[in-house]
């Protein structure tokens, strides 16, 4: 049975969401204060995290942060909040979903649904794959350990991050949109927003480029997409 933590200071939103997932066949914990939802984050073992933005003694972004210097499994963030930089900020931190509140309690359970499927997925695929290896002009990626390298130091992606430039990588000198980007990484294309494809691009080149706002790995097509240079 899946794990799931809910971090939420609502208790009668985090009630009804697991309720939702408890019905799904989920085993869920609540916690309502920051700081001690980020130590049972780290302590304990859980398939995916649902992430409050505004929290006491902790918000979500600080604990974004924190979970993904050592975790790597799906963290849904949740949020009042419209603003895109608040998005922007969210997924540029590693969440891997951003949800505007209000939503229905049946979308969170198809988000959850989608994220555990594709993460058990690339579990299966790093596990079972043959050693695989994209390596162009100094950028070194290592498809079966999911680790890449640039000039042989190496660089920490999220999975997304990861995904999105090895699609890119496996597929030189071909324009992709960004629908086409959002469909075959998140594979969600229903559930999320294509200004996921752009924070995600932006975060990409901020770790594998020398000089991110000149760069030699992926380039913009304007008004088309992107396409990685061969």
């Amino acid at each position: 049975m899946k794990k799931i933590l809910i971090i939420e200071d609502e208790i009668t939103i985090a009630e009804l969401q697991r309720d939702y997932l408890e019905v799904n066949g989920f085993s869920v914990d609540i916690q309502q204060q920051g700081d001690i939802g980020l130590k049972k984050a780290l302590e304990e073992s859980y398939d995916l995290i649902i992430l409050d933005l505004m929290l006491p003694m902790m918000d979500g972004f600080e604990i974004c942060r924190q979970i993904r210097k050592v975790k790597d499994i799906p963290i849904l963030m949740i949020s009042a909040k419209k603003e895109d930089v608040d998005k922007i900020r969210g997924l540029g931190l590693g969440a891997d979903d951003y949800i505007t509140k209000p939503f229905s309690p049946s979308e969170l359970v198809a988000r959850v649904k989608a994220h555990l499927s594709r993460y058990d997925r690339l579990s299966t695929n790093k596990n079972n794959g043959e050693k695989e290896e994209i390596k162009i002009r100094g950028l070194s990626i290592d498809k079966t350990s999911r680790r890449v390298f640039v000039n042989e130091r190496e660089i920490t992606l999220t999975t997304k991050e990861f995904d999105l430039l090895t699609l890119l990588a496996s597929n030189p000198n071909r324009v992709y949109t960004k629908d086409e980007l959002f469909d075959k990484v998140w594979g969600m294309e229903s559930l999320g927003d294509i200004a996921t494809v752009t924070v995600h691009i932006r975060r990409v080149r901020e770790k594998i480029e020398l000089d991110p706002s000149n760069p030699k790995y992926i380039h913009t097509i304007w008004g088309v997409g992107y396409r990685f240079e061969l």
